[in-house]
């Protein structure tokens, strides 16, 4: 197996995909900074009603979630490891459980995102908090869940698509396109797992701890 015919070796063309994807990465670190910083402002100008919001939150399921994605982390890990040897079914195993993975976070986050529904708190139309939908606190912990459902719904797209791209790992991986010598696409795609994996290791707390002890 040769490099791309744009490419002298194997080494430059590794070289070349990572830098391309850690530059991508930035740009998606500048993209959810903005959110951040956002939320952060808006938060210290409404403490209370972010505190308020943030208790509403199942707060064992954000914490299976968190866990479920440090899990997915090492088996991304392992999948790279397994290409870096050459070993075609491992990659593929590892693949197929950080699918898993992956699936059930979506899996309980959905079940979040419906529980917030039914309480009607999707920002909107039907808002409602504590019953009111005309208080001060009603109208800022809306605010707080209009970030929540945009924070948590542009990492679970981030998800989507990483799902998409382990399914075409795994079937190139099958095909034995990876070898000790060419597997900078998995590498390069067990970067941008580990990327959404760390955005929602500030997500977590960020919006399901604030004020617990409280």
């Amino acid at each position: 197996m040769e490099p791309e015919h744009h490419f002298d070796s194997f080494a430059q063309q590794r070289d070349s995909a990572n830098l391309g994807m850690w530059l991508f990465l930035v740009t998606e670190v500048l993209f959810f900074g903005g959110l951040f910083t956002g939320y952060t402002v808006y938060r210290s100008r409404f403490p209370h009603a972010f505190a308020a919001g943030s208790h509403d939150l199942e707060i064992v399921l954000g914490t299976i979630n968190t866990a479920v994605l440090i899990c997915s982390s090492l088996t991304m890990a392992l999948a790279v490891r397994s290409a870096q040897i050459g070993k075609k079914r491992l990659i593929q195993l590892f693949i197929v459980l950080t699918m898993i993975l992956g699936l059930a976070f979506l899996g309980i986050k959905g079940y979040e995102y419906h529980h917030a529904w039914s309480e009607h708190h999707l920002p909107g139309a039907g808002y409602s908090f504590d019953g009111s939908t005309t208080s001060n606190l009603a109208h800022h912990t809306e605010l707080f869940f209009w970030f929540y459902f945009g924070m948590t719904g542009l990492h679970a797209f981030h998800m989507v698509v990483g799902e998409c791209v382990l399914l075409f790992v795994f079937i190139m991986a099958g095909r034995g396109k990876y070898t000790p010598e060419n597997y900078n696409f998995v590498e390069g795609m067990g970067l941008y797992w580990h990327f959404v994996d760390i955005i929602w290791i500030f997500l977590f707390p960020l919006l399901y701890l604030i004020h617990r002890h409280g």
